[in-house]
């Protein structure tokens, strides 16, 4: 395929932007290259400004769960455009998509909407500060929430020290408010909330970690984390950026059966426009401003095109009764095919796959943190997302991320997926 349209406007974006991107994995650092400047999108596939056309396995990251250019969404915001795009008000259908979402997930009273996910996880933070009056947080090696600076923390020596910044910019008065702990490792928890009694606010973590490939929690390890949590009087947050009203109508707190204090969303509840949300029981969510003294605004939450889109998205999902069904039997197709094809070749491999949430990992051992993560061929994985790339596949440009996979896709893109990972490695 040829991509040097691609390449000009890479190169013309560069003198403006900083990177040429304005989110940095765009800018294939991490496969080496030059990224791909995506003119359009339908259904499952993408179309680059050179006219090639791709199957697309990234989604926007995540919110394009029922496909690009999902026609309720598409007229839903050019209906709700007609009308006015930003007001500064309430509106209506900010009450409608709250009521919504209040009503498919579980163990929530009332919701705020907010502009990102970043912006949900960073507000779920200073509310979990506010409502216990402790300063730190727990969050686990690996686990991405955002570019809030009380994430961008880096793990210290062991297992109980604090964090180090992991961005210039980040100052250790923040850092040291950060601890970090191993995911899906109760013990190592448990060690860093004994070393930090009585002063510990909440622990955040994805339920599912998408950000070092998608990796599952161990049987158990959510519930204990609860348990944890009621034991010490820390607030537990989940995450679900990415996991909410994908896994399920409920998100993971539905699919685990495992109940967070404050819960975040983005991605799939704006139907593709920028929306983040976090949600409590109500005793907690009164804690907020005009109601409470914790103070979190801003000017262009509840956009009308954003509620308008995510209500949309969100009226779907919940009158599909099947839909989480076929995504789950979809992502268990392409493990299967992906698995015999990598065996086939004598590629060492780890495939993990949670619902509609799936990654490859270039090493033979189990996945189950970010250090084992970090132990996958990454000069493989370049060797495989460029090959991808070359037969119509577009992947995470990124061995850390994990794959999303939307309803538009068909059987017979899965079995062109497969048969490109077959010729593609075939050459390894």
């Amino acid at each position: 395929m040829n991509y040097s349209r691609s390449s000009a406007l890479f190169a013309q974006a560069e003198k403006v932007i900083p990177g040429g991107v304005n989110s940095p994995v765009r800018a294939f650092k991490a496969v080496g290259g030059t990224p791909i400047f995506v003119k359009e999108a339908k259904g499952a596939y993408l179309y680059d400004e050179d006219g090639n056309k791709l199957i697309d396995y990234i989604n926007s990251w995540g919110p394009m769960i029922l496909g690009h250019a999902y026609e309720p969404v598409v007229h839903a915001v050019i209906e709700k455009a007609k009308k006015g795009t930003s007001f500064g008000m309430p509106t209506e259908i900010e009450t409608q998509i709250a009521e919504l979402a209040v009503s498919m997930v579980p163990n929530i009273d009332k919701i705020r909407f907010v502009n990102s996910g970043t912006e949900a996880c960073m507000s779920a933070i200073r509310l979990a500060r506010g409502f216990t009056g402790n300063d730190k947080i727990i969050k686990f090696a690996g686990c991405y929430h955002g570019h809030s600076d009380s994430f961008l923390i880096q793990a210290g020596s062991g297992a109980v020290t604090f964090g180090a910044p992991n961005s210039p910019g980040v100052t250790q008065g923040t850092a040291k408010d950060t601890l970090l702990a191993k995911y899906n490792n109760i013990e190592n928890v448990k060690s860093v909330i004994h070393a930090n009694k009585g002063e510990i606010a909440c622990i955040i973590i994805e339920p599912v970690a998408g950000n070092m490939g998608c990796i599952p929690p161990k049987n158990g390890f959510l519930q204990s984390l609860r348990d944890l949590c009621d034991t010490y009087g820390i607030l537990l947050i989940f995450d679900e950026v990415m996991t909410g009203f994908r896994l399920a109508k409920g998100g993971a707190q539905e699919l685990y059966n495992v109940n967070a204090d404050i819960v975040c969303f983005g991605k799939v509840i704006g139907g593709g426009l920028p929306v983040g949300a976090f949600a409590a029981r109500e005793e907690i969510m009164n804690y907020l401003a005009p109601l409470g003294p914790i103070y979190q605004a801003g000017t262009l939450s509840g956009n009308p095109l954003a509620m308008a889109a995510g209500l949309a998205m969100l009226e779907t999902l919940n009158n599909d009764t099947e839909l989480f069904n076929r995504l789950a039997k979809k992502t268990e197709y392409l493990h299967k095919g992906f698995a015999e094809v990598l065996s086939e070749n004598n590629i060492s491999h780890t495939i993990n796959r949670v619902g509609s949430m799936i990654s490859i990992h270039f090493t033979e051992d189990q996945v189950i943190d970010f250090e084992t993560s970090a132990k996958g061929n990454n000069e493989t994985f370049k060797k495989f997302f460029h090959g991808m790339l070359q037969e119509g596949i577009y992947i995470a440009p990124s061995a850390f991320e994990t794959w999303f996979i939307t309803d538009a896709l068909t059987y017979k893109d899965l079995d062109a997926t497969i048969a490109a990972v077959k010729k593609v490695t075939s050459k390894f």
